[in-house]
């Protein structure tokens, strides 16, 4: 097996080993910022109240979760049903759902205006399940976004996904970009926006998600991915935008964006008079912190130094366990494997 058959398992099966150590409950540590919200800005605490007051004039608002963590998702539902209960009516978009499963999510959304039973409910539920592909999840992860769309069910609220489709993410991790059919590429959506520092960076954290390795081939065409995915969602949500009166508001992985970039300023580049603001829900690191250490500035060339986020929502660890030392021995053998062939 060579080195880049190796990345890409890791790529493809890393997650759910981290889902695996995760499942394992270990001790968790108490620390004094969970719970609180923070403006980094200041690096002041406000209350609930104060960030929906601050929020809800904005267009778009990314709630940016770690995945598979429960408080993420139930700051989301407090957020969400907080908009509502000031008389908005937020639009969610999805970023674990692609664009062209929306008109399941709508239909899904609109059969809330039907009395059903709890039994055909259930069916409901299970159809769009499977239709989204989201039957070989687990159920737990699962639970997270029905919860969210259950929301807009209740509330007659637009739902969209905004990613690509998931065999399309898949062939372009497997070809790169120039490596997909000609029609495949019409699919895409492109900003245009290429920066050499960037696209480092972006390599060094895919680095660092794989425990250290790295292949410059693979690496490129996770960035392409990275890349087409970043593009697709901010036309995605420029588009909600457009149809829907605000908020807009997407539930989407910090990554995509932390330091207002990856997906927030393709958001701007598309449309710069949209109004932006995005609350990270954070967990605390793994080692006790003061609170500045969370807002450190990237300095990057080409852009602005800026902090990870407007606001922070400081949550618990779903898990203390690294992934990499865990599996530590398993990949030195892997990669001493495949340095002998």
């Amino acid at each position: 097996m060579n080195r880049a058959s190796i990345l890409l398992l890791v790529f493809l099966f890393l997650p759910f080993i981290q889902s695996c150590i995760t499942s394992q409950k270990t001790v968790m540590r108490n620390d004094p910022l969970i719970g609180k919200i923070i403006d980094v800005q200041n690096h002041k605490a406000i209350d609930f109240n104060t960030l929906i007051d601050r929020i809800s004039a904005f267009d778009i608002i990314y709630l940016s979760e770690k995945h598979d963590n429960p408080d993420h998702h139930r700051f989301q539902e407090k957020i969400i049903q907080a908009l509502i209960d000031s008389g908005k009516k937020p639009a969610i978009g999805f970023e674990f759902f692609a664009m062209d499963n929306t008109p399941d999510l709508i239909n899904f959304v609109e059969s809330g205006k039907t009395q059903h039973s709890d039994e055909d409910i259930k069916f409901i539920e299970t159809d769009l399940r499977r239709k989204l592909g989201w039957d070989t999840q687990s159920d737990e992860m699962w639970s997270y976004y029905l919860s969210l769309l259950n929301i807009a069910r209740k509330n007659s609220l637009f739902a969209a996904g905004i990613d690509l489709g998931s065999t399309l993410k898949k062939r372009i991790t497997r070809k790169g970009i120039n490596g997909i059919s000609a029609l495949e590429s019409e699919q895409i959506f492109s900003t245009r926006m290429d920066n050499t520092a960037y696209k480092d960076y972006m390599f060094s954290i895919f680095k660092d998600v794989h425990c250290g390795m790295e292949h410059g081939n693979m690496q490129s065409r996770l960035y392409d991915t990275w890349v087409a995915r970043n593009d697709k969602m901010a036309q995605s949500i420029v588009r909600m935008a457009k149809h829907h009166a605000p908020p807009v508001v997407i539930i989407i992985g910090g990554g995509h964006t932390r330091y207002g970039l990856g997906v927030i300023d393709r958001v701007s580049a598309i449309n710069k008079d949209l109004g932006q603001v995005n609350i990270d829900l954070s967990e605390i690191s793994t080692q006790p912190s003061e609170l500045s250490d969370y807002f450190d500035l990237l300095d990057l060339e080409g852009f602005a130094p800026v902090p990870p986020s407007d606001y922070m929502w400081f949550s618990q660890r779903v898990s203390y366990a690294d992934p990499c030392e865990e599996f530590k021995e398993s990949l030195k053998k892997m990669k001493s494997s495949a340095g002998s062939k």
